[in-house]
C-alpha cells in the first residue's frame, strides 16, 4: 500500500518509518516546521533517514502556529518545564490540536501524491497529556480522512497500543541507531536530560534494558511518574 509517513526525526517517528517500510511502499516522508524550540534539531534527522532510505522528504511550513498558538513548546512560549513526562506541568508543552492540523495537511498531501495511507507514530505514553494522540481522536481523524478523500486515505497507527519502552525495543530490532534521533524539547546543542521528553527517553532505554546512546547535559535520578 502506498503510504506517506509523518517523520519528525524523533525516536517514535523514525522507528515507525522503518516499521512501515517493512510492509508498505513509503512514497514520502513529511516533517512539519511549526515553530517549536526543537524543530531545528529534529528535522535534519528526519531528512537523514528519509534520504538514506531513498524516500522523498518534505518539510512543510506551519510556523503560523508559533505566531497564533499558546504553548511553551513553541519559540513564542515560556520555558520548557522539567520533570516526568506525565506530570500536570507538562501540559504547558501541548500545542493545541497540533496532530489534527498536521494530519489534515498530510492527508491532502497523501491524496495529491496518489498514496493510499498515512502513518503516524502516536503511542500509548503520549495519551496522558496529549488529547490529540489518544485513540478516540485517532479514530475520529481516520474516519474524517476516509470520508473526506476520493482515495479514502487510511490512517495507520502501528504504535498506538505500545509505550516508549516497547518502541525502543522495536527500534533496536529494526537496527536503528537512536543517536540519530532527537527528543529534547529545549532544542539545545545536546539533550538536556531533564525535560519531560528527555526523561521519557532515558526511562525507555532503562526499562528496555538497552544502552542509551544519547549524550545528556545531566542525568539525575528519573522522577517518579504521577499516580
Amino acid at each position: 500500500m502506498k503510504t506517506v509517513v509523518l517523520l519528525s526525526g524523533g525516536m517514535d517517528s523514525v522507528t515507525a518509518f522503518y516499521e512501515v517500510m517493512r510492509e508498505h511502499e513509503v512514497v514520502a516522508a513529511l516533517s512539519f516546521d511549526y515553530g517549536s524550540k526543537h524543530n531545528a534539531r529534529e528535522i535534519p534527522f528526519a531528512r537523514l533517514h528519509a534520504e538514506r532510505a531513498g524516500v522523498p522528504h518534505r518539510s512543510i511550513d506551519l510556523t503560523f502556529m508559533n505566531e497564533c498558538f499558546a504553548s511553551d513548546l513553541l519559540k513564542s512560549g515560556g520555558e520548557i518545564p522539567d520533570g516526568h513526562y506525565a506530570e500536570e506541568n507538562m501540559k504547558k508543552t501541548v500545542v493545541p490540536f497540533r496532530n489534527g492540523i498536521m494530519l489534515a495537511v498530510a492527508c491532502g498531501f497523501a491524496e495529491s501524491a496518489e498514496a493510499e495511507a498515512l502513518a503516524i507514530a502516536a503511542h500509548s505514553g503520549d495519551h496522558a497529556i496529549y488529547p490529540d494522540c489518544r485513540e478516540p481522536f485517532m479514530q475520529g481523524m481516520a474516519m474524517a480522512m476516509e470520508e473526506g478523500t476520493y482515495a479514502r486515505i487510511r490512517l495507520l497507527r502501528p504504535f498506538i497500543a505500545m509505550d516508549k519502552t516497547a518502541i525502543a525495543r522495536r527500534g533496536i530490532e529494526l537496527g536503528i541507531d537512536f543517536s540519530e534521533t532527537w527528543s529534547c524539547y529545549k532544542g539545545g546543542e545536546i539533550h538536556c536530560g531533564t525535560c519531560g521528553t528527555c526523561v521519557e527517553r532515558r526511562e525507555a532505554f532503562i526499562l528496555a534494558g538497552i544502552t542509551d546512546p544519547t549524550i545528556y547535559l545531566a542525568t539525575p535520578e528519573i522522577p517518579a511518574a504521577p499516580e
